[in-house]
Protein backbone atom coordinates (compact mmCIF):
# COMPACT_ATOMS: atom_id res chain seq x y z
CA UNK A 1 0.00 0.00 0.00
CA UNK A 2 2.68 2.26 0.98
CA UNK A 3 5.18 1.12 -1.81
CA UNK A 4 3.70 3.10 -4.50
CA UNK A 5 4.07 6.51 -2.57
CA UNK A 6 7.86 5.75 -1.92
CA UNK A 7 8.42 5.00 -5.42
CA UNK A 8 6.51 7.74 -6.73
CA UNK A 9 7.93 10.12 -4.26
CA UNK A 10 11.36 8.25 -5.19
CA UNK A 11 10.74 9.65 -9.20
CA UNK A 12 10.27 13.16 -8.14
CA UNK A 13 13.34 13.29 -6.23
CA UNK A 14 15.64 11.82 -8.91
CA UNK A 15 14.19 14.47 -11.39
CA UNK A 16 14.93 17.12 -9.28
CA UNK A 17 18.10 15.90 -9.32
CA UNK A 18 18.30 16.21 -13.13
CA UNK A 19 16.47 19.86 -12.77
CA UNK A 20 20.18 21.72 -11.80
CA UNK A 21 18.32 24.85 -12.30
CA UNK A 22 15.28 24.58 -9.87
CA UNK A 23 17.90 23.12 -7.25
CA UNK A 24 20.31 25.70 -7.37
CA UNK A 25 17.19 28.34 -6.85
CA UNK A 26 15.97 26.40 -3.75
CA UNK A 27 19.59 26.22 -2.54
CA UNK A 28 20.20 30.19 -3.59
CA UNK A 29 17.09 31.96 -3.08
CA UNK A 30 16.76 31.39 0.43
CA UNK A 31 20.70 32.63 1.37
CA UNK A 32 19.86 35.53 -0.67
CA UNK A 33 16.62 36.31 1.22
CA UNK A 34 18.63 36.16 4.14
CA UNK A 35 21.69 38.27 3.14
CA UNK A 36 18.87 41.27 1.68
CA UNK A 37 16.88 41.26 4.64
CA UNK A 38 19.37 40.54 7.46
CA UNK A 39 22.49 42.62 5.90
CA UNK A 40 21.25 45.03 3.12
CA UNK A 41 18.25 46.50 5.00
CA UNK A 42 17.98 49.48 7.57
CA UNK A 43 15.69 51.61 8.07
CA UNK A 44 18.09 53.76 10.00
CA UNK A 45 19.36 55.91 7.36
CA UNK A 46 22.85 57.51 7.82
CA UNK A 47 25.14 59.41 5.44
CA UNK A 48 22.94 61.77 4.23
CA UNK A 49 24.22 63.46 1.27
CA UNK A 50 24.28 67.65 2.36
CA UNK A 51 25.55 70.67 1.34
CA UNK A 52 25.82 73.95 3.81
CA UNK A 53 24.87 77.22 2.71
CA UNK A 54 26.70 79.38 5.14
CA UNK A 55 26.12 83.33 5.27
CA UNK A 56 28.43 83.30 8.12
CA UNK A 57 31.52 81.97 7.51
CA UNK A 58 32.83 82.02 10.76
CA UNK A 59 34.34 79.81 13.02
CA UNK A 60 31.27 78.98 14.76
CA UNK A 61 29.50 77.96 11.69
CA UNK A 62 32.29 75.91 10.51
CA UNK A 63 32.45 74.06 13.78
CA UNK A 64 28.36 73.90 13.87
CA UNK A 65 29.58 71.88 10.43
CA UNK A 66 31.64 69.70 11.37
CA UNK A 67 29.67 68.90 14.40
CA UNK A 68 27.15 67.41 11.77
CA UNK A 69 29.86 65.29 9.79
CA UNK A 70 30.55 63.50 12.61
CA UNK A 71 27.42 62.23 13.64
CA UNK A 72 27.78 60.00 10.59
CA UNK A 73 24.25 61.27 9.39
CA UNK A 74 25.09 63.04 7.63
CA UNK A 75 27.85 63.68 4.45
CA UNK A 76 28.79 66.91 3.67
CA UNK A 77 29.65 67.47 -0.06
CA UNK A 78 30.63 71.22 0.43
CA UNK A 79 29.43 74.28 0.45
CA UNK A 80 26.80 76.44 -1.70
CA UNK A 81 26.35 79.86 -2.14
CA UNK A 82 22.35 80.76 -2.64
CA UNK A 83 19.22 78.90 -2.56
CA UNK A 84 19.56 78.44 -6.44
CA UNK A 85 22.44 76.50 -5.66
CA UNK A 86 20.46 74.22 -3.06
CA UNK A 87 17.60 73.79 -5.36
CA UNK A 88 19.89 72.27 -8.03
CA UNK A 89 21.54 69.94 -5.54
CA UNK A 90 18.20 68.39 -4.33
CA UNK A 91 17.10 68.34 -7.93
CA UNK A 92 19.46 66.53 -9.15
CA UNK A 93 19.64 64.16 -6.58
CA UNK A 94 23.12 65.13 -5.49
CA UNK A 95 21.85 66.21 -2.00
CA UNK A 96 19.13 65.09 -0.42
CA UNK A 97 19.79 68.37 2.81
CA UNK A 98 21.03 71.80 2.92
CA UNK A 99 21.54 73.49 6.29
CA UNK A 100 21.15 77.08 6.14
CA UNK A 101 23.63 79.14 8.59
CA UNK A 102 22.85 82.41 8.78
CA UNK A 103 24.99 85.71 8.63
CA UNK A 104 25.71 86.96 11.91
CA UNK A 105 25.14 83.69 13.44
CA UNK A 106 28.56 83.85 15.18
CA UNK A 107 27.98 87.32 16.25
CA UNK A 108 24.41 86.68 17.61
CA UNK A 109 25.83 84.15 20.34
CA UNK A 110 28.86 86.18 21.62
CA UNK A 111 25.63 88.76 22.31
CA UNK A 112 23.62 86.19 23.61
CA UNK A 113 20.90 86.53 20.65
CA UNK A 114 19.22 83.79 19.62
CA UNK A 115 19.85 82.31 16.09
CA UNK A 116 17.54 80.40 13.65
CA UNK A 117 19.06 77.50 11.34
CA UNK A 118 17.17 76.29 8.59
CA UNK A 119 17.56 72.41 7.65
CA UNK A 120 16.07 72.49 3.73
CA UNK A 121 15.11 68.43 3.22
CA UNK A 122 14.41 66.83 0.17
CA UNK A 123 10.51 65.56 0.69
CA UNK A 124 10.51 62.86 -2.17
CA UNK A 125 11.67 60.42 0.33
CA UNK A 126 9.69 60.49 3.69
CA UNK A 127 12.18 57.90 5.56
CA UNK A 128 15.11 60.95 4.86
CA UNK A 129 12.96 63.46 6.22
CA UNK A 130 12.52 62.09 9.32
CA UNK A 131 15.81 61.15 9.89
CA UNK A 132 17.23 64.04 9.13
CA UNK A 133 15.50 66.70 10.74
CA UNK A 134 15.55 64.35 14.19
CA UNK A 135 19.05 63.93 14.03
CA UNK A 136 19.94 67.86 13.57
CA UNK A 137 16.88 69.09 16.03
CA UNK A 138 19.10 66.64 18.68
CA UNK A 139 22.27 68.61 17.91
CA UNK A 140 21.39 71.80 17.76
CA UNK A 141 19.37 71.57 21.15
CA UNK A 142 22.65 69.81 22.37
CA UNK A 143 24.90 72.44 21.10
CA UNK A 144 21.58 75.38 22.68
CA UNK A 145 21.86 73.57 25.58
CA UNK A 146 25.93 74.08 26.20
CA UNK A 147 25.50 77.44 25.57
CA UNK A 148 22.94 78.31 28.01
CA UNK A 149 24.73 76.54 30.93
CA UNK A 150 27.75 78.29 29.98
CA UNK A 151 25.60 81.41 29.79
CA UNK A 152 24.46 80.31 33.40
CA UNK A 153 27.43 79.41 34.89
CA UNK A 154 29.43 83.11 33.56
CA UNK A 155 26.31 84.92 35.33
CA UNK A 156 26.23 82.96 38.67
CA UNK A 157 22.94 81.93 38.72
CA UNK A 158 19.63 82.13 36.86
CA UNK A 159 20.00 85.53 34.45
CA UNK A 160 17.58 87.61 32.45
CA UNK A 161 16.58 86.05 29.16
CA UNK A 162 18.52 82.75 30.40
CA UNK A 163 15.65 80.51 29.61
CA UNK A 164 15.71 81.86 25.62
CA UNK A 165 17.21 78.86 23.12
CA UNK A 166 20.32 80.56 21.91
CA UNK A 167 19.63 78.26 18.85
CA UNK A 168 16.72 76.95 17.07
CA UNK A 169 16.41 74.92 14.03
CA UNK A 170 13.74 75.46 11.34
CA UNK A 171 12.69 72.63 9.49
CA UNK A 172 11.87 73.15 5.23
CA UNK A 173 10.68 70.53 3.79
CA UNK A 174 10.68 70.69 -0.29
CA UNK A 175 8.81 68.65 -3.20
CA UNK A 176 6.22 66.77 -0.86
CA UNK A 177 5.96 68.84 1.93
CA UNK A 178 2.85 67.17 3.21
CA UNK A 179 4.97 64.00 3.46
CA UNK A 180 2.48 61.65 1.34
CA UNK A 181 3.30 58.20 1.06
CA UNK A 182 1.65 57.69 -2.17
CA UNK A 183 3.78 60.85 -3.60
CA UNK A 184 6.74 58.85 -3.36
CA UNK A 185 5.41 55.40 -3.76
CA UNK A 186 3.57 55.63 -6.89
CA UNK A 187 5.93 56.87 -9.58
CA UNK A 188 8.02 54.28 -7.74
CA UNK A 189 5.59 51.86 -9.18
CA UNK A 190 6.26 52.58 -12.43
CA UNK A 191 9.58 50.88 -12.37
CA UNK A 192 8.43 47.93 -10.17
CA UNK A 193 5.97 46.93 -12.35
CA UNK A 194 7.52 47.82 -15.57
CA UNK A 195 10.65 45.55 -13.74
CA UNK A 196 8.23 42.74 -13.28
CA UNK A 197 6.29 42.98 -16.73
CA UNK A 198 8.72 43.67 -19.18
CA UNK A 199 11.29 40.99 -17.63
CA UNK A 200 9.18 37.92 -17.36
CA UNK A 201 7.62 38.65 -21.31
CA UNK A 202 10.85 38.64 -22.68
CA UNK A 203 12.30 36.16 -20.64
CA UNK A 204 10.08 33.15 -22.50
CA UNK A 205 10.65 34.62 -25.25
CA UNK A 206 13.66 32.08 -26.52
CA UNK A 207 12.23 29.35 -24.18
CA UNK A 208 8.88 29.00 -25.80
CA UNK A 209 10.79 29.38 -29.16
CA UNK A 210 12.16 26.09 -28.57
CA UNK A 211 9.57 24.70 -26.86
CA UNK A 212 7.07 25.29 -30.07
CA UNK A 213 10.12 23.71 -32.34
CA UNK A 214 10.70 27.07 -33.86
CA UNK A 215 14.01 28.05 -32.71
CA UNK A 216 15.42 25.97 -35.65
CA UNK A 217 13.95 28.14 -38.08
CA UNK A 218 15.83 31.55 -36.37
CA UNK A 219 18.83 29.06 -36.60
CA UNK A 220 19.14 28.68 -40.71
CA UNK A 221 17.54 32.32 -40.96
CA UNK A 222 19.99 34.94 -42.21
CA UNK A 223 19.35 37.26 -39.35
CA UNK A 224 22.04 38.40 -37.32
CA UNK A 225 22.42 37.70 -33.16
CA UNK A 226 22.37 41.40 -32.77
CA UNK A 227 19.15 41.99 -34.63
CA UNK A 228 17.41 39.02 -33.30
CA UNK A 229 17.71 40.02 -30.43
CA UNK A 230 16.83 43.93 -30.32
CA UNK A 231 13.74 42.46 -32.74
CA UNK A 232 12.45 40.30 -29.68
CA UNK A 233 12.67 43.25 -27.81
CA UNK A 234 11.25 46.32 -29.97
CA UNK A 235 7.49 45.20 -29.74
CA UNK A 236 7.33 44.83 -26.10
CA UNK A 237 8.50 48.30 -25.64
CA UNK A 238 4.89 49.33 -26.54
CA UNK A 239 3.71 47.36 -24.40
CA UNK A 240 5.90 48.72 -21.99
CA UNK A 241 4.68 52.06 -22.69
CA UNK A 242 1.15 51.35 -22.77
CA UNK A 243 1.60 49.81 -19.74
CA UNK A 244 3.52 53.19 -18.00
CA UNK A 245 0.92 55.23 -19.09
CA UNK A 246 -1.82 53.49 -17.48
CA UNK A 247 0.06 54.29 -13.99
CA UNK A 248 1.16 57.78 -14.57
CA UNK A 249 -2.82 58.37 -15.45
CA UNK A 250 -3.99 56.30 -12.08
CA UNK A 251 -1.36 57.91 -9.96
CA UNK A 252 -2.70 61.30 -11.38
CA UNK A 253 -6.35 60.56 -11.01
CA UNK A 254 -6.65 58.34 -8.00
CA UNK A 255 -3.81 59.71 -5.80
CA UNK A 256 -3.03 63.18 -6.80
CA UNK A 257 0.76 62.45 -7.63
CA UNK A 258 2.14 65.67 -8.92
CA UNK A 259 3.81 66.05 -12.46
CA UNK A 260 6.22 68.86 -12.08
CA UNK A 261 8.31 68.27 -15.01
CA UNK A 262 7.93 67.56 -18.53
CA UNK A 263 6.31 64.19 -19.40
CA UNK A 264 8.07 64.40 -22.90
CA UNK A 265 11.06 63.79 -20.98
CA UNK A 266 9.90 61.36 -18.79
CA UNK A 267 8.57 58.67 -21.67
CA UNK A 268 11.73 59.67 -23.99
CA UNK A 269 14.03 58.48 -21.03
CA UNK A 270 11.94 55.60 -20.30
CA UNK A 271 12.94 53.87 -23.51
CA UNK A 272 16.21 52.52 -22.40
CA UNK A 273 14.92 51.48 -18.98
CA UNK A 274 12.25 49.43 -20.75
CA UNK A 275 14.50 48.16 -23.21
CA UNK A 276 17.05 47.24 -20.57
CA UNK A 277 15.01 44.86 -19.23
CA UNK A 278 13.73 43.19 -21.71
CA UNK A 279 17.37 42.79 -22.65
CA UNK A 280 17.61 41.40 -19.22
CA UNK A 281 14.51 39.12 -19.68
CA UNK A 282 15.75 37.89 -23.18
CA UNK A 283 19.25 37.01 -21.35
CA UNK A 284 17.15 34.60 -18.88
CA UNK A 285 15.37 33.18 -21.72
CA UNK A 286 18.78 32.02 -23.41
CA UNK A 287 19.90 30.66 -19.95
CA UNK A 288 16.05 28.94 -19.11
CA UNK A 289 15.47 25.58 -20.87
CA UNK A 290 11.50 25.98 -20.02
CA UNK A 291 9.45 28.75 -19.88
CA UNK A 292 9.04 27.30 -16.09
CA UNK A 293 12.59 28.08 -15.63
CA UNK A 294 12.72 31.58 -17.07
CA UNK A 295 9.43 32.64 -14.94
CA UNK A 296 11.47 31.64 -12.10
CA UNK A 297 14.17 33.47 -12.69
CA UNK A 298 12.29 36.61 -13.32
CA UNK A 299 10.75 36.22 -9.59
CA UNK A 300 14.59 35.49 -8.56
CA UNK A 301 15.28 38.79 -10.19
CA UNK A 302 12.57 40.67 -8.96
CA UNK A 303 13.32 40.69 -5.07
CA UNK A 304 17.04 42.31 -5.20
CA UNK A 305 15.01 45.00 -7.24
CA UNK A 306 12.33 45.83 -4.79
CA UNK A 307 14.89 45.82 -1.98
CA UNK A 308 18.24 47.81 -3.12
CA UNK A 309 16.63 49.87 -5.40
CA UNK A 310 15.14 52.96 -3.32
CA UNK A 311 11.68 52.08 -3.88
CA UNK A 312 11.16 50.85 0.23
CA UNK A 313 14.32 51.69 1.62
CA UNK A 314 16.54 54.77 1.79
CA UNK A 315 19.99 54.35 -0.53
CA UNK A 316 21.83 55.71 1.65
CA UNK A 317 21.18 53.78 4.60
CA UNK A 318 22.20 50.52 2.57
CA UNK A 319 26.11 49.16 2.97
CA UNK A 320 28.99 49.69 0.65
CA UNK A 321 28.31 46.69 -0.95
CA UNK A 322 24.83 46.68 -1.41
CA UNK A 323 25.16 50.12 -2.75
CA UNK A 324 27.22 48.93 -6.03
CA UNK A 325 24.87 46.06 -6.23
CA UNK A 326 21.83 48.38 -7.01
CA UNK A 327 24.21 50.41 -9.13
CA UNK A 328 23.85 47.21 -12.12
CA UNK A 329 20.19 47.33 -11.40
CA UNK A 330 18.31 49.61 -13.93
CA UNK A 331 15.71 49.87 -11.68
CA UNK A 332 17.44 51.79 -9.42
CA UNK A 333 18.70 54.40 -11.61
CA UNK A 334 14.81 54.89 -13.50
CA UNK A 335 13.87 55.43 -9.53
CA UNK A 336 15.48 58.90 -9.57
CA UNK A 337 14.56 59.78 -12.92
CA UNK A 338 10.97 59.37 -12.97
CA UNK A 339 10.78 60.68 -9.40
CA UNK A 340 13.01 63.46 -9.78
CA UNK A 341 10.91 64.69 -13.48
CA UNK A 342 8.07 63.62 -11.46
CA UNK A 343 8.22 65.41 -8.42
CA UNK A 344 10.79 68.06 -8.34
CA UNK A 345 10.38 69.03 -12.30
CA UNK A 346 14.37 67.22 -13.25
CA UNK A 347 15.55 68.16 -16.79
CA UNK A 348 17.84 66.35 -18.79
CA UNK A 349 20.94 67.26 -17.05
CA UNK A 350 19.66 66.28 -13.80
CA UNK A 351 19.34 63.14 -15.02
CA UNK A 352 22.01 62.68 -17.42
CA UNK A 353 23.90 60.20 -15.46
CA UNK A 354 21.36 57.95 -14.44
CA UNK A 355 21.07 58.14 -18.24
CA UNK A 356 24.71 56.86 -18.96
CA UNK A 357 24.03 54.21 -16.57
CA UNK A 358 20.95 53.10 -18.50
CA UNK A 359 22.72 53.14 -21.66
CA UNK A 360 25.62 50.99 -20.82
CA UNK A 361 23.38 48.65 -18.73
CA UNK A 362 21.45 48.09 -21.86
CA UNK A 363 24.55 47.78 -23.78
CA UNK A 364 25.92 45.08 -21.51
CA UNK A 365 23.21 43.66 -21.46
CA UNK A 366 22.46 43.32 -25.29
CA UNK A 367 26.39 42.35 -26.14
CA UNK A 368 25.71 39.14 -23.24
CA UNK A 369 22.47 37.80 -24.44
CA UNK A 370 23.84 37.91 -28.44
CA UNK A 371 27.05 36.00 -26.59
CA UNK A 372 24.90 34.15 -25.07
CA UNK A 373 22.67 32.63 -27.95
CA UNK A 374 25.36 32.18 -29.96
CA UNK A 375 26.18 29.50 -27.75
CA UNK A 376 23.27 28.11 -27.93
CA UNK A 377 23.59 27.81 -31.68
CA UNK A 378 26.77 26.10 -31.56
Amino acid sequence: MFTRPLVIAWKELLQLRRDRMTLAMMIVLPILQLLLFGYAINTDVRHIPTVIYDQDRSAASRELSQSLRVTGFYDILGDVRSYVEIEDALRSGRARAALVIPSKYAANLRAGRPSQLQLVVDGSDPQTVGSAINTASGLVAARSSELLLAKLARSGGAAPGAAVEPIRLEPSTWYNPELRTAVFVVPGLIGVILTMTMVMLTAMAIARERERGTLEQLIVSPVRRVELVLGKILPYTIMGYVQMSLIVLAGRLVFQVPLVGSLRLLYLLSFLFISANLALGLFFSTLAKTQQQAMQMSFFFLLPNILLSGFMFPFESMPRPAQLIAQALPLTHFLRIVRGITLKGAGFADVSQELVWLGALFGVLVLLTSLRFNKKLV
